[in-house]
């Protein structure tokens, strides 16, 4: 499914709209790039969309390369005038695109999309063997709580967050709609997942069910 039919937007719409759907969305992605070393060579970016957190990542390192894969080909047009000739583009699905060797790897909002568990933690194999030792791989993405009460408590703080722009029905129809769509798993599940392949995961940011995961492979 592409972006825009998965939000039920128009795809030029897309970053404007998206603040309105994101609660802290700048924060988030500008808290993620500032995990980035400045001196960093290579940057892959998963589920790349529109590239604007790509666009962060090279501000914070300016003689980056960025190569970023995404499923949604309109989209991916987005990100080439967006980020014009400082990224590499691929067109394919996270799960089996090849990931160049990096110094750091991102996403923003596009690992819960992949649908189970296995998948995930097979792709977090794959971040990990990419990276080069010392690397980072910066997450940032819907991670609630796992106890359901507190669960309870960022989801009505989302869809407050909602109500500044949609009528109480349609931020609950979003948020029906993506928690059937999406895979939102539990923070404490992310950081599992992520040392079991081999990770030093920690939260760096946390607001309400968003988070940023830093997780950094050893230094040789």
């Amino acid at each position: 499914m592409s972006v825009a039919a998965h939000l039920g937007i128009q795809l030029a719409q897309y970053d404007r709209r998206i603040r309105s759907f994101i609660p802290y969305y700048e924060e988030m992605l500008d808290s993620a790039a500032g995990l980035i070393n400045p001196r960093t060579g290579v940057i892959v970016d998963l589920g790349i969309g529109t590239g604007a957190l790509a666009a962060r990542c090279l501000r914070v390192a300016p003689k980056a390369r960025v190569t970023g894969i995404d499923s949604d080909a309109a989209i991916l047009e987005m990100a080439r005038r967006r980020l014009g000739a400082k990224a590499a583009l691929i067109h394919g699905h996270l799960e089996t695109a090849p990931y160049p060797r990096a110094d750091a790897v991102v996403a923003s909002l596009a690992l819960h999309h992949i649908p189970t568990k296995p998948c995930k933690l097979a792709v977090y194999g794959r971040i990990y063997r990419a990276l080069h030792p010392g690397g980072i791989f910066v997450n940032a993405d819907c991670c609630p709580a796992a106890e359901p009460s507190l669960r309870k408590i960022q989801r009505r703080g989302w869809h407050n967050h909602l109500r500044r722009t949609y009528t109480h029905g349609k931020a609950s129809a979003y948020l029906r709609a993506w928690s059937r769509e999406d895979f939102y798993l539990p923070l404490d599940a992310e950081l599992r997942m992520l040392r079991a392949c081999g990770f030093q995961a920690e939260v760096a940011w946390r607001r309400g069910m968003f988070a940023i995961l830093a997780a950094r492979k050893a230094a040789a």
